[in-house]
């Protein structure tokens, strides 16, 4: 079972590094980092750097595509390399799962058009226009289409997807070996439950469809 994650410069590094670390643990999976072009690619700080040792060209029929967001989705929006090999490989994929602003690539690539879909909250009522349908949920499914909302939910999604993939032993004894077990400190992870003036905040600084770093 071969499990694509797609890196683009400048992405978030959970939202690929999260599900990487659960899927990485499936019974004969094979998890690949792929881009335009192999090689290193920084994510959206530039400070840390994932090798993608395969051109997406050379892994054109994957079970799984799973593509991350960050800020350089701003630059992925428009057709081009990416979106060809997304709808390709998207006609042989068991699952299409993105996280984050992920799906907003997705979208434009028109794998989502009519389908339920969540993204980074900041990011959710721009998938109507792209054609999906926006859901305000952590993980959405819609047949193979999996979506996962902002950055640490894409370990949900993962998990979740593990236990369709190979059964809910499984993915509980994946998430007892990373010990995910999340007892945050603060109660500030949803836009409905933060202090009104940290979503306010985030509000003016959004990068969401701009690049602009946060």
């Amino acid at each position: 079972m071969q499990i694509v994650i797609v890196l683009f410069d400048r992405f978030t590094a959970l939202d690929a590094v999260g599900p990487y670390q659960v899927l990485t643990s499936l019974p004969g999976a094979e998890v690949v980092f792929a881009a335009e072009h192999p090689g290193p690619i920084a994510d959206e700080v530039g400070r840390l750097t994932l090798t993608a040792e395969a051109a997406l060209a050379d892994v054109s029929h994957p079970d799984v595509l799973l593509v991350p967001g960050g800020p350089g989705q701003h630059d992925q929006m428009h057709d081009g390399p990416l979106h060809e090999w997304l709808r390709a490989a998207d006609q042989t994929t068991s699952w299409t799962t993105s996280v984050c602003t992920g799906s907003l690539i997705l979208a434009a690539a028109g794998l989502l058009t009519g389908r339920r879909a969540t993204s980074y909250w900041l990011a959710l009522g721009h998938l109507e226009q792209y054609g999906a349908i926006p859901v305000a949920e952590r993980v959405v499914f819609d047949e193979k289409y999996v979506t996962a909302a902002g950055v640490s939910s894409g370990i949900d999604m993962a998990l979740t997807l593990a236990g369709r993939i190979a059964g809910d032993q499984t993915a509980q004894a994946i998430q007892l070996g990373i010990e995910y077990d999340p007892q945050p400190p603060y109660d500030a992870g949803s836009p409905d439950r933060a202090p009104a003036e940290i979503v306010t905040r985030l509000q003016s600084r959004s990068r969401i469809l701009t690049g602009r770093p946060t």
